[in-house]
């Protein structure tokens, strides 16, 4: 390890078989595999999820994302007959929509999905993203009304590296016991652990707050530099309740629940806005200010989520963490084993 730079992306590599890439996840919830490595003690323990409260420091209180995923992927066909593969990211202004396009379009392009929704490309991006408008007939659809159709006629959008499609189940598991805010098109994966027991057993031995930040597709993106000072970091919408705002302006120890609760309450740290659009990215030259605890998944290999939990630690210690968790057989990414870092 000793040409590792943590400002270069080549040095977050890591090899990974196919077969530890969860593909659905496991069961009992309990019973999935749970990493802990506590920092003062550097010391790396392996148990099951069930045992995460073992490890949670007793004075913490716990933050979530109460997010909802909407059924974001959609199929239909344009003008022509050509089949086309919509993916919603996130709305804009004016109810106009940030989305991804598989198939070609252009700037006025009409697009056909199932019961009667439409839509039109209004602008094509740089970044591959496009914005279009939805319609159901002639009216145009907000948010609240859009939803509502893809819930009826979406897909849950599971992401590439589940290489199948959606299924009936996906419905429930890709999303947490508390999901309330429509808008993420992924799920903040480390809730996805708890099921009703564990939940209300966190609930009854912590103090236990929300944040909202609506997960995007850029969580996916990959970092295009091997610096990864050049990368330019995706947005996402957050909110912060006036009981959670309490909560992160006092000195109470926080365990943050997943990537996507450090980065809201870090931008706010630094930022002091409730609400907005977040789009920090923490690695080990940009390090935590006011998380103090993290319970998060397992990452792709030189993704920015990896770079994240390097800054709870460091590169050599998240690349020995994770190579330990290869080697003990755990499964990676969104529906699959837990670390805790404490």
């Amino acid at each position: 390890m000793s040409n590792l730079d943590p400002l270069k992306v080549s040095s977050y590599h890591y090899y990974l078989p196919d077969e530890l890439i969860a593909t659905a996840p496991t069961f009992p919830k309990g019973e999935q595999k749970l990493l802990v490595y506590e920092r003062q003690k550097d010391k790396i323990h392996h148990v099951k999820f069930k045992d995460i409260f073992d490890f949670i420091p007793k004075e913490s209180a716990v933050i979530l994302n109460d997010t909802k995923v909407i059924k974001a992927r959609i199929y239909g066909k344009k003008e022509s007959g050509g089949k086309i593969e919509l993916l919603l990211n996130s709305p804009l202004q004016n109810d106009t929509y940030l989305v991804y396009i598989k198939g070609k379009v252009k700037v006025g392009t009409k697009l056909f999905f199932e019961n009667n929704l439409t839509s039109h490309v209004v602008k094509l991006n740089n970044d591959g993203t496009r914005e279009v408008e939805f319609f159901l007939g002639s009216q145009k659809l907000d948010f609240q009304k859009l939803t509502a159709i893809l819930e009826a006629i979406g897909h849950v959008p599971l992401p590439p590296y589940i290489k199948r499609d959606d299924n009936k189940e996906d419905e429930t598991n890709y999303q947490t016991l508390f999901a309330k805010n429509y808008g993420a098109v992924a799920a903040p994966t480390a809730s996805l652990h708890f099921d009703d027991n564990s939940f209300e057993k966190l609930k009854s031995l912590y103090e236990t707050r929300y944040v909202t930040l609506h997960v995007g597709a850029g969580t996916f993106k990959s970092i295009e530099s091997d610096d990864i000072t050049n990368h330019t970091m995706h947005k996402e919408e957050y909110h912060i309740p006036d009981k959670t705002k309490t909560l992160i302006d006092s000195s109470k120890p926080i365990l943050a629940v997943g990537t996507t609760v450090t980065r809201t309450i870090e931008y706010y740290t630094r930022e002091k806005k409730e609400s907005g659009h977040s789009d920090l990215f923490l690695h080990p030259k940009n390090k935590p200010q006011r998380v103090n605890h993290l319970l998060t998944n397992f990452h792709l290999p030189s993704s920015t989520l990896i770079m994240l939990v390097a800054s709870f630690t460091s590169l050599e210690k998240t690349l020995t963490i994770y190579n330990q968790a290869i080697e003990k057989r755990y499964k990676f990414y969104s529906y699959g084993d837990s670390m805790l870092i404490v």
